[in-house]
């Protein structure tokens, strides 16, 4: 492994500065350490970094020991998509269920408190909000992480919630532009392809971009999507015509544009992580995400030589990686003053339970319930039998979360069962585990999931006393004697929904 001496070139600085590399460890390692001192501006974190809060404030505290103004991100969408609380769910509802409410108050007073606890611990950019408009109800990776199908209802929102979140002292990154929400796959697994034409993509995908651009943020996420409309030959993250013509120039974007992670297959299946780093800049892209799984030095390593060979090379210019260097030390400068003008919040305590009346996250996800109660429905009169039919998690919710109302209903109905159930479950196998039990069936975009309606439209037919929640995407039809839509799963989405189940 090469090393660079501490009075490291020009080039190879601005080359380290426009990396945004993760590592493993809930400290920092010496490698990283040694990285920032030869230049590197910004840091991921992951749920693999943190512990409790006070862990990760000490975390970034080391880190800040070598780089005063040093940029460490984290994607904290609320919802979830939480890296913060990521061993016990998030106590934010995330973007569907604000977007349910439809109270912009509501949606910046959530993401300004979202924000200091983020600043509480030293975290000073957030991969959020999404500003995606999900279109595509099918969709198998945004989904509720949208605040909704309308444009004009997920712009003015995502404008709330980088209001919100900028207020706090952390920066916002609006993604994944020029919008993911019509997508049928998930990029971290190969490349989407939207199809629309220019009006539409500015009737719908464009709206909320426009909204957060006017809104202050700071940075914008590229997406790995292919938009034949806008460039047929490039993703929107390695096309100059998306991120250069229309952000830069037709949309007078200034802030910081960040790629989404370069690791995923998407960019690494078909160009290769360095190629695609090189690309990205050229297109006008100024900083690489990369270490959701490539967390190490040789990865940092080989990323900055590409950059530099490439320079050297002439095939990327060395005013545009300058360029796309000065505007990471921007953010960086714009975070540091923001610290030291703000007064310091006290963290977020480590499994903080949502009991108190007034939290703003629990607040929130009562007000986006739907409940239909149906003919017949009659109040539980003893602990029940929950069947949570779970789905394979998305890499971008993961599944290290817990989910569901299981825990927090057991605490209202000490006694309460469950167990969990895939693609391959029965009715059959339900009914003999609640051996006579109230059933509440747990779901999440059942409309998506073939194996899950079946199973839940044989559980009603043998029980219509069946109690169904609903926790992703609401586009079934609500059945079952009560049914609730959460519109997310958040820890928080699950305490509102199980009240409602127990009263």
């Amino acid at each position: 492994m090469t090393t660079i001496a501490s009075s490291t070139d020009t080039l190879t600085r601005d080359a380290l500065a426009v990396l945004q590399p993760g590592f493993v460890g809930t400290t920092a390692p010496e490698w990283l350490l040694r990285q920032i001192r030869e230049g590197l501006s910004s840091v991921g974190l992951f749920g693999r970094n943190i512990e409790s809060p006070e862990q990760l404030a000490a975390l970034t505290q080391q880190l800040r020991a070598e780089r005063d103004d040093i940029l460490v991100a984290i994607d904290e969408e609320g919802g979830d998509v939480t890296r913060l609380e990521v061993r016990n769910g998030s106590s934010f509802p995330g973007n569907l269920a604000l977007g349910a409410v439809d109270d912009p108050d509501l949606t910046r007073a959530v993401a300004h408190e979202l924000g200091r606890r983020l600043a509480a611990c030293g975290v000073n950019l957030n991969w959020a909000p999404s500003a995606d408009v999900n279109s595509n109800a099918d969709n198998p990776v945004i989904g509720v992480r949208s605040f909704g199908a309308d444009p004009a209802l997920v712009a003015r929102h995502t404008a709330a919630y980088v209001e919100g979140l900028e207020a706090a002292g952390v920066a916002a990154c609006t993604k994944h532009f020029p919008g993911h929400g019509d997508t049928a796959v998930d990029s971290h697994h190969a490349m989407p392809r939207i199809d629309a034409d220019m009006e539409t993509l500015h009737a719908r995908e464009l709206v909320p971009f426009r909204a957060a651009i006017a809104a202050g943020t700071k940075s914008v996420m590229s997406a790995h999507i292919l938009l034949p409309a806008l460039d047929a030959e490039h993703p929107a993250t390695l096309s100059p015509r998306i991120l250069t013509g229309l952000l830069r120039r037709e949309l007078g974007y200034e802030g910081l544009i960040v790629t989404d992670g370069m690791e995923m297959q998407a960019i690494a299946a078909v160009y290769g992580i360095e190629r695609g780093s090189v690309l990205a800049i050229a297109a006008g892209a100024d900083a690489i995400c990369v270490g959701g799984g490539l967390a190490d030095e040789e990865t940092v390593l080989s990323l900055r030589d590409a950059l530099v060979a490439a320079v050297r090379s002439g095939e990327l210019p060395a005013e545009r990686l300058a360029d796309a260097a000065a505007r990471v030390r921007a953010l960086a400068a714009w975070t540091q003053q923001s610290r030291e003008t703000s007064e310091p919040g006290a963290a977020v305590q480590e499994g903080t339970a949502p009991g108190n009346e007034n939290e703003i996250g629990l607040v929130a996800a009562r007000r986006a319930l739907k409940v239909t109660v149906n003919e017949g429905h009659t109040p539980l009169s003893s602990a029940p039998y929950v069947a949570a039919f779970t789905p394979v998690a998305n890499i971008a919710v993961g599944d290290e979360t817990p989910w569901g109302i299981a825990a927090e209903l057991a605490e209202l109905l000490p006694g309460t069962a469950t167990g969990t159930y895939g693609a391959d479950t029965t009715a059959e196998a339900v009914l003999a585990a609640a051996d006579g039990r109230r059933i509440v069936a747990v779901v999440r975009d059942e409309h998506r999931h073939p194996w899950m309606a079946a199973a839940l439209d044989a559980l009603i037919a043998a029980r219509p006393d069946t109690v169904v929640v609903e926790m992703g995407v609401p586009q079934a039809t609500p059945r079952g004697a009560l049914h609730i839509a959460t519109h997310g799963a958040a820890r928080v989405c699950g305490r509102a929904a199980a009240e409602v189940v127990a009263s």
